[in-house]
């Protein structure tokens, strides 16, 4: 089968979390896969492979998600540019969620604050505060995380705050910059 867009991700939570936020911004019309991988080795590994696989169908566009985690963001986009135009995508998608995912939820407390049924204004009321209004500088948003809403478990519970999340109002640079990629693309096939 061939797609339109093909998302290849690092992490099985990201793909939960990308499975309900992507049917509310792709068009119908537009086709799309997400394929998770289990950490960032397998997902290098398996990058051209998948372009490979999809050679018979040069208009699939590629988007890439991987995490920054303590790596240089540059370097690592340039790492995974080089792993794609060496199989023969040269126009793949590459995005870094600075530093992790957990980074897109602490920039939508309203939406954790709703994911865990807390009182209201229990958590969204921290969104000023300084370490959430910018939660990409965070080295460690999966603890502070944690710290907030002790029961969070990465694996599982992306999906609780996933159909939260506002796609318009998330502190979180990387996910804003995210979505708007996923919607220049869409725009870009719909035309073409």
């Amino acid at each position: 089968m061939s797609y339109d867009l093909i998302f290849l991700l690092e992490e099985p939570s990201l793909k939960d979390v990308l499975e309900i936020i992507l049917p509310k911004i792709i068009p119908i019309g537009i086709t799309y896969i997400c394929i998770s991988h289990q950490g960032k080795q397998d997902l290098a590994k398996s990058i051209p492979i998948k372009i490979k696989a999809f050679k018979f169908s040069p208009h699939t566009q590629f988007i890439i998600v991987h995490d920054q985690d303590s790596h240089d963001c540059k370097q690592l986009k340039s790492e995974l540019v080089k792993i794609c135009r060496i199989a023969g995508k040269q126009d793949a998608m590459i995005r870094i969620i600075c530093h992790e995912l957990e980074s897109w939820f602490l920039g939508d407390l309203l939406a954790v604050e709703k994911a865990y049924n807390l009182p209201e204004n229990t958590l969204s009321k921290k969104q000023t505060y300084k370490k959430f209004r910018n939660p990409d500088q965070l080295n460690s948003a999966k603890q502070e995380l944690r710290n907030l809403v002790k029961e969070y478990y990465p694996g599982t519970h992306s999906k609780k705050i996933a159909p939260y999340l506002s796609l318009q109002n998330n502190k979180s640079r990387s996910f804003l910059i995210f979505l708007k990629g996923i919607m220049k693309v869409c725009e870009f096939i719909l035309h073409n």
